[in-house]
């Protein structure tokens, strides 16, 4: 898409540290467009790039290479307060002395917005946030989703083309930060901002985006809608991190599918059948015998080491488990079907 319909555009990013043989490539050669409007994730482990990218967008850092387009402006070389963005950091970054009316309108009294209009907009970002009736207290006096949400509303305030969000909810209990995933997207698509989000957790990514973007090593590994990249994952690392996979390759993949090569297989794509089960023309059956079981609530984890030689991991829902009395058991023998369009061919030359 051409830059001028773009909120961000990223062309040859690179980024070293340090110089010679200690020289580190934290992002090597990433080239990236976010839509206006798009809820972007940048999704990896730690170390493989995507925090400094978000830095060398803000401005926070310079980049060695490349360039930095926020709408179809150059802002490689500019100031961070040059740039129109805004940052939440994970850690919320509130003045604890200030309550959250200033904290939000901070930003806005040091441009020199005058009163009338900054409780204006200081009162309408509140809102968004659904923190209405709070702007007396301070920090201390707020929960850690209270918090959060002061922080997402003193960026918003300032009205940015771009929002910048840190692992913004890594500070929460699970149980709020699964809320607050729902929130956080909620208020992006009343907003209408475009929001790119840092974060190491797949199934965050998954359910917040609307695309992401893969890390590994400094580079982007595969782009695309959360259904794409899960489904269809690139190369093997991306099978592997987002989400659980199952690797079939060489002689299994020849003796199971038929080809031999690199297949994903997702464990919940896989039914465990009894001994005699029968697999259709469309689907792949594969014996072997239970080594784990992990019970997890609403599903089971099952290891199964197969004849042909490699372990598949098969996640049931425990209704379904319990509705076919399919063996639970460590030692028991099974059957595993799942459909040939479920075992994905990954590139031969795709990187591990």
């Amino acid at each position: 898409m051409p830059d001028v319909a773009s909120a961000i555009t990223l062309n040859g990013l690179r980024k070293t540290f340090g110089s010679g043989d200690s020289a580190v490539h934290a992002v090597d050669g990433v080239d990236l467009t976010v839509a206006d409007g798009e809820f972007f994730a940048m999704l990896g482990p730690s170390g493989s790039g995507k925090t400094t990218v978000l830095r060398l967008i803000a401005g926070f850092e310079r980049p060695t290479s490349g360039t930095i387009l926020l709408g179809g402006r150059d802002v490689t070389r500019l100031a961070p307060f040059e740039r129109d963005v805004n940052t939440v950091f994970q850690d919320y970054a509130l003045f604890p002395h200030l309550n959250v009316e200033q904290n939000v309108g901070y930003g806005l009294r040091v441009k020199g917005i005058g009163g009338r209009e900054r409780r204006d907009r200081v009162a309408a970002a509140l809102a968004t946030v659904r923190l209405e009736g709070l702007g007396a207290r301070k920090p201390s006096q707020l929960s850690g989703g209270q918090r959060q949400r002061v922080a997402l509303a003193r960026a918003l305030v300032n009205r940015p083309r771009v929002l910048l969000l840190d692992e913004p909810l890594g500070a929460l209990d699970a149980k709020l930060r699964e809320q607050m995933q729902v929130e956080l997207k909620g208020i992006q698509r009343d907003v209408g901002i475009t929001f790119m989000f840092v974060t190491h957790d797949q199934q965050e990514a998954l359910t917040m985006s609307d695309r992401l973007a893969v890390f590994n090593a400094g580079r982007i590994e595969q782009i695309g809608t959360p259904a794409e990249v899960y489904e269809r994952p690139a190369t093997p690392f991306v099978a592997g991190f987002v989400g659980t996979s199952n690797l079939l390759t060489r002689a299994v993949s020849q003796q199971l599918i038929g080809q031999e090569g690199t297949f994903s297989v997702r464990p919940e794509k896989i039914r465990i059948a009894g001994r005699d089960g029968a697999a259709s023309p469309d689907e792949i059956a594969a014996d072997g015998v239970i080594r784990e079981v992990a019970y997890a609530g609403a599903t089971t984890r099952l290891i199964v080491g197969l004849d042909a030689g490699e372990d598949l991991v098969v996640l049931q829902q425990n209704s379904a488990l319990s509705e076919a009395g399919a063996p639970q058991s460590p030692g028991e023998r099974v059957r595993l079907i799942w459909g040939r369009r479920h075992a994905v061919r990954l590139p031969e030359n795709a990187g591990t």
